[in-house]
């Protein structure tokens, strides 16, 4: 009986050696395949951007303003990467691009890049946070249950991993300041008639060119030229020959204390102007603000300009008290 015992023992483990043998191999050839392709790691965010289509203008942009070695050191960076539908959104075209010299090009893309790495869940709720770029310059951003802003603009794809970094796609490219709100205005041919509305204000008792130039932090809904003509300044004379206080009321009237980002904008809001009376904001049928005794509300054509000490919307009508 123990002779058959252990025979029945010996025989039974012959019959498993093959099966012990075709596990041990396919564990080793596992293990191998393991070994051959591991998981492959994040790209840098120069790869990351160079090989994704969408990003193509914001490749070239880093290519012609010397930056793609940069992004491809260890950093740690985050980059708020306008996609090629943020740059149309912006009105930057390929051959616009290409027509901004290096220097200032490389200004502006560090502007969207953070010397730290920052996830969506870590940037500050704000809102409008103050952070200070790669460029010098500061963005300010706001983290709530609509999502993550910088200067207004919303991300519209976070935490898009890179070995050396975190990437979050924006709706529009950042602009630098150019400089202060009177600079700002300065600028652009466009706001001319605001500009001497500006000047002739300050020829009264409050010298408005110089409050909007200061310290203070302010958001200017800055009228085109269009809209002056519309309401009666046909030429720049006739705003030289307008009384001072007049003007200085008006203008008063589209500036806001603090800084107000479209993002900050809401539907219905009484807004409260540096002259002591409201504007009416609305955003159900687009981004309107409207004055106490205009008829119709003024479109908002274009938003978050960035300037030193506040940032301007542009309007198509004058707002008046």
């Amino acid at each position: 009986m123990k002779l058959n015992s252990i025979w029945q023992q010996r025989t039974a483990f012959s019959l498993a050696l093959p099966v012990i043998a075709a596990t041990l191999f396919l564990t080793q050839t596992a293990c191998k395949k393991n070994h051959d392709n591991p998981t492959p790691s994040p790209a840098t965010i120069t790869q990351t951007v160079t090989t994704d289509t969408s990003f193509s203008l914001l490749a070239g942009g880093l290519g012609s303003a010397g930056l793609t070695t940069t992004l491809s050191g260890p950093g740690p960076f985050t980059v708020f990467a306008p996609n090629n539908a943020a740059f149309a959104a912006s009105g930057l075209t390929a051959s616009a691009l290409a027509s901004i010299p290096a220097a200032t090009l490389k200004t502006i893309l560090l502007y969207h890049v953070l010397p730290s790495k920052v996830p969506a869940a870590q940037v500050p709720s704000g809102p409008n946070a103050k952070v200070v770029t790669a460029s010098g310059d500061s963005v300010f951003v706001t983290n709530n249950t609509n999502g993550v802003f910088v200067n207004g603009i919303k991300v519209v794809k976070a935490d898009v991993a890179a070995s050396n970094g975190v990437i979050h796609v924006l709706a529009k490219v950042l602009i630098p300041p150019a400089g202060n709100l009177v600079q700002t205005a300065q600028a652009d041919t466009n706001f001319s008639y605001l500009v001497a509305a500006v000047t002739r204000a300050s020829q009264g008792s409050t010298n408005v060119a110089a409050i909007l130039s200061g310290g203070g932090i302010f958001t200017v809904f800055a009228p085109t030229n269009a809209a002056f003509r519309a309401a009666g300044f046909a030429t720049i004379n006739d705003i030289n020959a307008a009384d001072p206080a007049t003007l200085t009321k008006i203008l008063t009237y589209h500036v806001i204390p603090g800084r107000a980002f479209s993002s900050d904008l809401t539907d219905g809001a009484k807004v409260m102007t540096a002259n002591g009376e409201s504007l009416t904001i609305s955003l159900s049928a687009g981004a309107k603000v409207k004055g106490m005794t205009n008829s119709t509300a003024s479109n908002i054509i274009a938003t978050n300009i960035m300037a030193t000490n506040g940032v301007v919307h542009v309007i198509d009508q004058v707002l008046l008290p």
